[in-house]
């Protein structure tokens, strides 16, 4: 029966967790219920003990009764009822005492502090989860900011590609072309000739009524410049784009750069405060409106009467070789008056530098929201574990709290047994196992499948990261048909199976509870991209490095599997019966062969690895089962969870097929995978050996030499030549796997099986 710790999951964490509380809470007031009936009983035996108690100081103050009469026998009878009544008014009291003292005050302590208990949890995961979607609204924001500046900087290459080429000339997609930008020589050109600014020519009338409007519309205003003096006519780059935006229909941003640019070749306008030419979208950076534009657009020219050294030097008239601009150039060469840290940075070099620290922005918070969901959802299995050993507690001691009122009532009173036999009996009743699978049955949400957000990069790259990127995306960047993480982790596994003592052991480690933080801190070691040193592996236990290829697998985008075809595999086995397994292992064939050639390698390989597992540790029915049950959500899972789900064992009847019919399945899906490769006109790829699968091949050859000489040493029978018998393992040191004492030539190796537990790195 799966536990707290495999039910309560959904996608946003929050939802089966609020079912989980609202459930908890609700054993939290059915506790303080039970405590509100000892505690109302107890208060109505004293009330009722005490009223008892009162009867006979009333009558004894009556005088001229039954104390004139000494001898009568109605006087002993009175007193004899009346004694009675005494009697029973401290039994009464008794029983109200007993079951404060041993149901109501010890309950209603463990009852404040298994509520204490839950509210802790509940707040402790509250508070992980809000921070957990804070993190994750952060990175869809960053995320959204990195890809709007690497479509700017697409933008830009295109515009640098197409805007200023050749009609007539076909540009190549693979050169960069360079926007050439006209300057004039002489900032008195021919009003006659037409303008080119931006992709557009100007007549000189279409000039005038737009430099008009401009001066009309843009803020004009005046800048102050240590040493050069006071400006006039001056708006900022920022304000000159909103209107060349708004205006004059620029595309982008790049394109109003671009205008802007062409505005200042042509004399109209002059960047002040800096030094050089470049048109920028910024507010901090002025461009003055020379004289030319005045004098074509015929409007005023704003001029100071009196003005320092600046003034004489930004008369049109000066030119550029005057000795006087030139010291003043050279001064402002090292001069940075806006603190950029990038002074002399082009438009495109901003575009890209600001799409680089967009990415590692968005890379870091991606980074940091995977650490927080580990750190999640280790809290989420730690506190489920904890919170199911709380409400079977609580179960247990309502049942207790029930025998200890029934003895409480009992004990004091005989006539009362019949009573205290039925409240016994309801006692019997409770059983709080029962319970707890009553409410996992119909208050389940769903198993442990976590929901990693992997970094996206823009270009589509699946570098520094492993775990939740695509399978084939995966494999794509490793250039292999499994991917890397796969094929290392099951290496590893297969050459160390042989160091642990017996089957048994062999067997349990696909079986054993690991904690989630082991897992994700080997998780975290891996998980960027590169292939797994073996001697980070060495660092862990197996059941752990096991426990991480689930965790991978779990982790996927979809199952290997793809969830696509749950309703297929539904329909297979709701129609299919043990009797017509040929037509069932056929039609599974069909259904596998619709998957993406990286799932069924690595289905193949994963699939491979546990049935030589199986056969070659002689396991049983029940684990098999118990293999196939741990293993069927990183197999199948449903697109989506629903109430009926949960209770559906499809994933485990497919992988249950997939162990017994495996060679017949996956050598029809390669039959089939090679024909339609010839029939295309493909060359076969050949299996090619690289260095790392050398090298892995001659170090299980030694091992396995080393413990079959290890064996043979301790074998008590003679070395004489006779032919060599393997039986079956079945437990103990003894045990081994088959040894293959010397490498195949290359003919024998076409014709034989791979080896044990041995996993394709193609």
């Amino acid at each position: 029966m799966p536990g707290f710790a495999d039910s309560f999951w959904s996608a946003d964490y929050a939802g089966g967790l609020g079912i989980l509380f609202g459930k908890l809470q609700q054993g939290v007031v059915e506790s303080h219920q039970v405590l509100t009936v000892a505690r109302m009983r107890a208060d109505a035996e004293d009330l009722y003990g005490a009223r008892l108690g009162d009867i006979a100081p009333a009558v004894d103050k009556m005088m001229g009764g039954f104390a004139r009469d000494d001898g009568a026998s109605v006087r002993k009878a009175f007193e004899g009822i009346r004694n009675e009544m005494a009697e029973e008014a401290r039994t009464h009291r008794k029983m109200a005492s007993n079951i404060r003292e041993l149901v109501v005050n010890p309950f209603s302590r463990w009852c404040d502090a298994h509520e204490a208990r839950v509210q802790a949890a509940q707040d402790d995961l509250q508070s992980r989860i809000k921070a957990h979607d804070r993190q994750a609204d952060q990175s869809r924001k960053l995320r959204s900011q990195y890809f709007n500046k690497c479509r700017q900087v697409e933008d830009l290459e295109e515009e640098n590609k197409l805007a200023f080429q050749d009609p007539q000339v076909d540009p190549s997609p693979k050169r960069n072309f360079i926007p050439e930008v006209k300057v004039f020589e002489n900032d008195d050109v021919d009003d006659e000739d037409s303008i080119e600014i931006g992709d557009e020519s100007y007549e000189p009338e279409q000039v005038k009524k737009t430099l008009k409007h401009m001066m009309e519309t843009i803020k004009l205003g005046e800048t102050r410049v240590p040493i050069l003096g006071t400006y006039q006519n001056v708006s900022t780059g920022a304000d000159i784009v909103e209107y060349i935006q708004k205006h004059m229909q620029a595309a982008s941003v790049t394109h109003a750069e671009r205008i802007g640019q062409d505005l200042v070749s042509n004399g109209f306008l002059r960047l002040v405060g800096s030094v050089g030419n470049a048109f920028v979208n910024s507010s901090k950076m002025n461009y003055q409106w020379r004289p030319k534009a005045f004098k074509i657009s015929g409007m005023p020219e704003k001029r100071k009467l009196f003005d320092r050294v600046g003034s004489e030097l930004s008369r049109p008239g000066d030119s550029v070789d005057s000795p006087i601009v030139g010291a003043v150039g050279d001064y402002l060469a090292g001069w940075n008056p806006l603190n950029n840290a990038h002074p002399n940075e082009t438009g495109g070099e901003r575009l890209r530098r600001e799409a680089k620290e967009a990415d590692d922005r968005y890379k870091a918070a991606v980074r940091k929201l995977d650490l927080l969901r580990c750190t999640l959802e280790e809290a989420m299995m730690d506190n489920l574990k904890f919170l199911e050993r709380c409400e079977l507690d609580r179960l247990k001691a309502v049942k207790t709290v029930i025998l200890d009122f029934s003895g409480a009532v009992g004990n004091v009173i005989p006539s009362l047994q019949n009573t205290v036999d039925k409240m016994m009996l309801y006692q019997e009743t409770v059983q709080p196992a029962a319970d707890l699978r009553y409410l996992l049955e119909n208050y389940r949400t769903g198993a442990f499948v976590p929901r990693v957000q992997v970094y996206e990069n823009y270009y589509s790259s699946a570098d520094e990261q492993t775990f939740g990127v695509d399978l084939e995306a995966r494999a794509r960047a490793d250039r292999k048909r499994v991917p890397v993480v796969v094929t290392s982790l099951l290496t590893f596994l297969d050459s160390h199976y042989p160091d642990l003592e017996g089957d048994e052991a062999r067997r349990k480690i696909w079986l054993v509870d690991v904690p989630l933080a082991a897992s994700h801190h080997l998780r975290n070691a891996i998980n960027n991209g590169n292939p797994i040193p073996s001697e980070l592996l060495e660092k862990y236990e197996i059941p752990i490095v096991a426990s991480a290829l689930r965790l991978y697998l779990l982790e996927l985008p979809d199952s290997l599997v793809s969830s696509h075809l749950y309703e297929v595999i539904k329909t297979i086995y709701a129609h299919a019966s043990d009797s017509d397994n040929p037509a069932r292992i056929a039609v599974l064939q069909n259904t596998l062969g619709q998957l993406r050639l990286a799932n069924i390698a690595t289905l193949d390989a994963v699939t491979t690895h546990f049935t030589r597992l199986i056969d070659l540790t002689s396991a049983g029915e029940e684990y098999v089962s118990a293999l196939a049950s741990n293993l069927a959500p990183c197999i199948l899972r449903p697109r989506t969870e629903s109430v009926l789900t949960p209770h559906e064992r499809f994933g485990y009847r497919l992988l249950r097929d997939l162990f017994a019919h495996r060679e017949e399945i996956f050598g029809e899906l390669k039959r089939a995978s090679a024909q339609a490769q010839l029939a295309s006109g493909a060359p076969l790829r050949p299996r090619v050996n690289t260095n790392s699968e050398r090298d892995r091949r001659v170090n299980v050859e030694a091992r396995n030499q080393a413990i079959m000489s290890r064996s043979r040493a301790s074998s008590p029978h003679s070395q004489s030549n006779r032919a060599h018998r393997r039986d079956r393992s079945s437990g103990g040191a003894s045990t081994r796997f088959p040894i293959q004492t010397s490498p195949p030539s290359a003919t024998d190796r076409k014709s034989i099986a791979r080896g044990s537990l041995d996993v394709s790195s193609s």
